[in-house]
C-alpha cells in the first residue's frame, strides 16, 4: 500500500509501522497503530485467507473467479480454528477475511471471535451488501479491526461492474450499519476504464458521505480479470489517475477533513508520488524516499509481507497467484509451509532484488519498488522475474538510456512493454 496522505500530505495513520517503520499515535477513532514490522526473513506476513469462493456477486474483475454457488473442499470450521492457531503461534500480524463473499460462510462469526480471541487483529474485505444492522454489530463485537469495502464507481457503473442491479444502494447501506455501530470501515475502489474519468466524481462522494478511509487498487491480473484488457488503464491513463489521487488528497489535507487515501497493488505509485514532490521541490521528498526505501516496495510484499490461503487450504504467493501453490495446511503447518525457502519461486520471492530482470534490475529506483507486482510480469512474459508490465514509468525516468537498453537485449532480458491500448 502507498499511503498518500502519509507521503505526499505529511498525515499518520494506524498502518505507519507497518508500511514505513514509524509509530503513529492512536488515530481519531482510538484505533491503536500496528506494531513497527521488522524485515526479510524475520517479517510475518498480512495474510488474506480467501475464506470461501462462494459470492452473492459477479463481479467483472474478481480474481477468484466467484460464483453464487457452493463449492467443494472448504475448510471446516474445526480446520480453520487449527489454522488461525497456527497464524497466532507464527505471529502474523493480521488476518484478512476475504472470498467470494466472506458473510457467505455460515460460521464467519465463529472464527472473526476466535482470530480475536488469539490476537490476531481480524480484517474483513467485502462487498457489504449483506452488512444489515444486526450483522454490523456482530462484526463490532467480534473484535474486527477494520471492514474493507468493495465498490468500483457511483451507481450505474458500480452496478454494471458487479454484475447486479441495486448492489450500489445495498453496498452503502451495509458502509452506513457500520459507522452506524463505530465499525472502522472504508471504500475499496479497483481503477479501471469504467471508474477512472469519474475520479473526481468519486472523490466528491467521499467527501460528501464523510467516508474516512479510501484504497485505490490497480489492476492485478487473475481469475475473471486475468488479462490485458479493456477494462485494465493505461500507462497514461494511469499517470493521469495519479495526478488526480495527488491533487485531490492534498485538497482533503489542505482543508484539514479526516480522510485517508491509499493505493494498492503497484508500488510504482511510490516512485512516482516521490517524483511529483521532487518536480514540487517540496522539502520532505527525501524523507519520504527514505520512507519508500524502508518499505521496499516488492521486496517485502507477494512471499514476504503478504501470503495467501484459498478456501481449501493451498498456500500461495499472494491472493492473485492462486495457480501456484506452496503446499496445504492440512498437511504442513503454516509457518513451515511460509518459511521453506525450498520451492524456487519462495526463494526467489524472499530475496527478489536478486532475481527481478530487465528495467526494473537497472532501474535506479530498484530500492524503493523492487519490480512491484511479480503475478503481473508472470501473466504477460511467462516470466515471476520479468517486468511488471503496469509501470507507467519511461525509460528516461528510470534512468534506462541506450547502452543500458543495449545491455539488457544482450543479455535476453528485453522485455517490450505492453503498447498503449487503442480505444
Amino acid at each position: 500500500m502507498i499511503d498518500i496522505g502519509k507521503l505526499y500530505c505529511g498525515g499518520s495513520s494506524t498502518g505507519d509501522g507497518l508500511r514505513y517503520g514509524k509509530e503513529a499515535g492512536p488515530d481519531c477513532h482510538g484505533n491503536s497503530p500496528h506494531k513497527v514490522q521488522k524485515l526479510a526473513s524475520e517479517r510475518r506476513p498480512i495474510v488474506v485467507w480467501n475464506t470461501t469462493r462462494t459470492c452473492n456477486l459477479h463481479c467483472v474483475h474478481c480474481y477468484t473467479d466467484s460464483d453464487n454457488l457452493k463449492y467443494d473442499g472448504e475448510l471446516t470450521t474445526a480446520e480453520a480454528m487449527k489454522l488461525i492457531d497456527e497464524l497466532s503461534d507464527f505471529g502474523i500480524p493480521s488476518l484478512l477475511f476475504s472470498g467470494g463473499e466472506p458473510f457467505m460462510r455460515k460460521d464467519l462469526f465463529t472464527l472473526l471471535e476466535y482470530a480475536s480471541k488469539k490476537n490476531v487483529r481480524p480484517v474483513i474485505s467485502t462487498n457489504g451488501t449483506l452488512i444489515d444492522k444486526e450483522t454490523a454489530q456482530r462484526v463490532k463485537d467480534s473484535g474486527v479491526v477494520y471492514v474493507g469495502i468493495s465498490l468500483d464507481g457511483l451507481e450505474a457503473i458500480n452496478d454494471k461492474f458487479r454484475g447486479v442491479e441495486g448492489a450500489f444502494l445495498r453496498t452503502m447501506k451495509g458502509f452506513d450499519n457500520c459507522r452506524a455501530v463505530g465499525q472502522r470501515v472504508g471504500l475499496r475502489l479497483t481503477l479501471t476504464e469504467r471508474n477512472y474519468l469519474d475520479l473526481h466524481g468519486i472523490f466528491d462522494f467521499i467527501e460528501k458521505e464523510q467516508i474516512n478511509r479510501a484504497c485505490f487498487y490497480h489492476l492485478v491480473y487473475s481469475g475473471r480479470g486475468s488479462a490485458i484488457s479493456k477494462d485494465d488503464l493505461t500507462h497514461t491513463e494511469s499517470r493521469q489517475a495519479m495526478d488526480i489521487i495527488l491533487e485531490r488528497t492534498k485538497d482533503y489535507f489542505d482543508r484539514n477533513l479526516d480522510i485517508n487515501i491509499l493505493t494498492v497493488d503497484n508500488h510504482v505509485d511510490g516512485v512516482y508520488t516521490y517524483l511529483k514532490m521532487k518536480e514540487k521541490n517540496m522539502p520532505e521528498a527525501e524523507d519520504v524516499y527514505s520512507m519508500l526505501k524502508w518499505n521496499g516496495g516488492a521486496a517485502n510484499s507477494s512471499g514476504v509481507g503478504i501470503g495467501n490461503i484459498d478456501f481449501v487450504g493451498n498456500v500461495h504467493p499472494d491472493q492473485f497467484w492462486q495457480d501456484y501453490t506452496f503446499g496445504n495446511i492440512r498437511d504442513r503447518n503454516f509457518g513451515d509451509i511460509w518459511m521453506d525457502e525450498s520451492d524456487p519461486i519462495m526463494r526467489g520471492l524472499k530475496h527478489k532484488a536478486e532475481h527481478i530482470k530487465g528495467r526494473c534490475r537497472l532501474c535506479k529506483y530498484k530500492e524503493i519498488c523492487t519490480g512491484s507486482m511479480r503475478v503481473r510480469g508472470y501473466r504477460i512474459y511467462d516470466d515471476p522475474w520479468a517486468p511488471d508490465p503496469a509501470c507507467y514509468l519511461t525509460d528516461e525516468e528510470i534512468g534506462l538510456d541506450k547502452d543500458k537498453r543495449e545491455y539488457l537485449k544482450g543479455h535476453g532480458e528485453e522485455f517490450p512493454m505492453p503498447a498503449e491500448i487503442n480505444r
